[in-house]
């Protein structure tokens, strides 16, 4: 079997050309992304798609500002939704039982593998696409800014838009650093650094390491990237918001 050269070769955008994103590719997209597996095929899941400069300007800053959602053309919003599911339970004479952290890992799959096929499809038809990263960081800020109603979360964040640079492409860990037949394999101390060798001499990490002071960068990522601050201030965030959306009792 040969692998399509695009898995291998694809590169995120975060530049992208002022040219808009029509409805009907959006929608597209997301009708042939909505083929993906999904829990009980019960497509526990929104999109919200953002492009009113107004309504981006408001978003924005719940991504802080990084520039690939300053300069997208679009912001999508993917969002684990069991408001619909549960209306329709309700209106069906039906009690749903959703009100649990089980049913919300249920939706958060479903968002996930949704919005992962959607990026699949946006590229392989000429599009780019940023994961955000930020969204569980400031979930209610994003959900006020989008309206949205309670049950509904929001997951990933996406720029979408068409690209404008050649997008540089990002080293991954060799795959005998998580593949594992039939047991995982526990590595050595010299095993796990050279396989992270990689990584860690990509110019751009090598530029972060000095730039910050640091010994490696595995300390850039421990106390400059992702402190435990940070972690426990926004886990304490996202998780006070799932429980008053009734997850978490």
């Amino acid at each position: 079997m040969t692998i399509n050269p695009y898995y291998t070769e694809r590169r995120t955008v975060r530049v992208y050309k002022n040219c808009p994103v029509s409805d009907k590719i959006i929608s597209d997209i997301a009708e042939a992304a909505s083929h993906a597996p999904s829990t009980g095929n019960m497509q526990l899941y929104s999109l919200v798609v953002t492009r009113d400069k107004d309504n981006l300007a408001k978003l924005t800053p719940c991504h802080f500002n990084q520039p690939a959602s300053t300069n997208a053309p679009v912001i999508l919003t993917f969002c684990a939704d069991l408001n619909r599911f549960e209306h329709w339970c309700r209106i069906n004479d039906a009690k749903p039982g959703f009100e649990n952290l089980q049913s919300l890992m249920s939706a958060i799959l479903d968002v996930t593998i949704f919005a992962q096929q959607f990026v699949t499809i946006a590229e392989q038809n000429g599009l780019g696409c940023c994961y955000l990263g930020t969204t569980t960081y400031n979930a209610e800020e994003i959900a006020n800014a989008l309206d949205l109603p309670d049950r509904v979360i929001p997951i990933i964040s996406l720029s979408l838009g068409y690209p404008d640079d050649d997008a540089t492409k990002t080293p991954r860990l060799p795959v005998d650093a998580f593949l594992h037949f039939e047991k995982y394999n526990r590595h050595s101390d010299d095993i796990i650094n050279n396989l992270y060798k990689v990584i860690e001499e990509q110019p751009d990490n090598a530029r972060y390491i000095a730039e910050n002071d640091k010994d490696n960068l595995a300390q850039v990522f421990t106390d400059v990237r992702y402190p435990r601050s940070n972690n426990e201030l926004f886990s304490d965030k996202f998780i006070d918001y799932i429980r008053r959306q009734q997850f978490m009792k």
